[in-house]
């Protein structure tokens, strides 16, 4: 299976059945690729409607796995010399290490070594931060190994890269909403570029972490609408101001963890509150640290526990315990069978059986726990508090930790 773009699938969400059925691999495409990419996990959601699976849920499980696979299968294939695995076999930017805590004569042991060294310190979070260029022809796993041997003290860990959680897919031809300056206490997205759209009246500026950014994309005019729209997609926080931060703009290897920590960074100096981050992917030291940073510059970080299933690994960031990590519930209220899981869970809200705006102006069916995260985010913003959210939380069908502190938002769904 070829994508014309590393996010193409991700366009499956506003298909048909009839077009998904085509354009998904059969469950045996898994086996194909699995020797690509051992061990990873599904990190997309939103990309299938369960009326085009039959509404198995077993079904759906394994043709998330089997498409998630086959596409970074297909990115590695095509974009080698931009993206490899790490030493746990995730993926990452290539040939890039991050380090933090270094001292002055590991620098100069591993500049000696080959090594490329460009000093830079994150904006906004205070982190300084030192980028290493791995020696042309070393692996990243061998050069993470090497790189710990000889600076111990340091944190080193590869420019991981996070997954959008949902209809990603660059949009060339739809306009940026408007790109101004928003005055102060505006709600943060980090996500694609947010494309204009007459739901989204309210002021919304963006800037480009990535190569080519901020460009309009599907995932983030999604995302945006589910925080602040108006009309006829209506957000859980109508009318808020918006600062979005494109981490991936036409770059393939997009999303990385540099990328979102800078994002971070420049919307703690701006004095954004709460940031919603619909992106999953493994744990990063890097990322970690600037979010506990930006957290002590004010800024909650709301994310979605993603669509692996609850049998997957913990997903990143929403398993970082100051994160407010949000599962998603379908029409009926049920926890959506394909939903992710974190290594906690605050929050439950609307993941399915709902609307959110197209590039094109109008709006669209998605699924996923995704799009659940901006409800909750829109609610925070509009509430002040994490107590005063779990005030207005409603118990769920039934009492457990896959809930959190109950469903927040359930009548935001745009199904009129």
């Amino acid at each position: 299976m070829k994508f014309a773009s590393p996010w193409i699938i991700t366009g499956l969400l506003f298909a048909g059945p009839d077009a998904q059925a085509q354009l998904l691999p059969s469950p045996g495409a898994l086996g194909q690729v699995g020797g690509v990419v051992p061990g990873v996990l599904d990190r997309i959601e939103g990309a299938i409607d369960e009326t085009g699976l039959g509404g198995r849920s077993d079904r759906l499980a394994e043709r998330l796995v089997s498409v998630r696979a086959a596409h970074i299968g297909d990115l590695l294939r095509r974009h080698g010399d931009l993206i490899e695995l790490d030493d746990r076999r995730e993926p990452a930017r290539r040939g890039v290490i991050l380090l933090t805590g270094v001292k002055e004569t590991s620098i100069e042991a591993l500049r000696s070594t080959g090594y490329g060294i460009e000093s830079q310190a994150i904006e906004g979070i205070d982190l300084p931060v030192i980028r290493l260029t791995v020696p042309q022809g070393r692996s990243l796993a061998h050069a993470l190994k090497q790189v710990r041997l000889i600076a111990p003290e340091a944190v080193a860990s590869a420019d991981n890269l996070y997954f959008p959680s949902g209809p990603a897919n660059m949009v060339p031809t739809a306009a940026l909403a408007s790109n101004g300056s928003v005055k102060p206490r505006a709600a943060g997205l980090i996500d694609g570029g947010v494309a204009r759209h007459p739901s989204l009246m309210g002021s919304i500026e963006q800037r480009g972490f990535a190569r080519g950014a901020p460009r309009a994309s599907s995932h983030g005019t999604a995302i945006a609408s589910l925080i602040s729209g108006t009309g006829i997609v209506r957000g859980a926080a109508p009318g808020a101001p918006l600062m979005v931060a494109d981490v991936y703009g036409d770059d393939p290897a997009g999303g990385g963890a540099f990328a979102i920590a800078r994002a971070l960074g420049w919307m703690a100096a701006r004095g954004v509150g709460v940031v919603t981050v619909s992106l999953v992917g493994p744990d990063n030291p890097l990322l970690a640290g600037a979010i506990r940073l930006a957290k002590d510059k004010g800024v909650t970080v709301v994310a979605a526990v993603g669509n692996d299933g609850p049998a997957a690994p913990p997903a990143y960031p929403a398993s970082y315990s100051v994160v407010v990590a949000v599962t998603g519930i379908d029409g009926r209220g049920r926890l959506l069978p394909e939903a992710g899981r974190a290594r906690h869970v605050d929050f439950a809200a609307p993941g399915a059986d709902m609307n959110a705006a197209r590039t094109d102006g109008g709006k669209g069916r998605v699924r996923g726990t995704s799009f659940a995260a901006p409800l909750v985010a829109g609610r925070l913003f509009v509430t002040g508090s994490l107590d005063a959210l779990r005030a207005e939380a409603k118990r769920g069908r039934t009492s457990g930790q896959g809930w959190g502190s109950g469903i927040i938002c359930d009548s935001c769904r745009n199904m009129d």
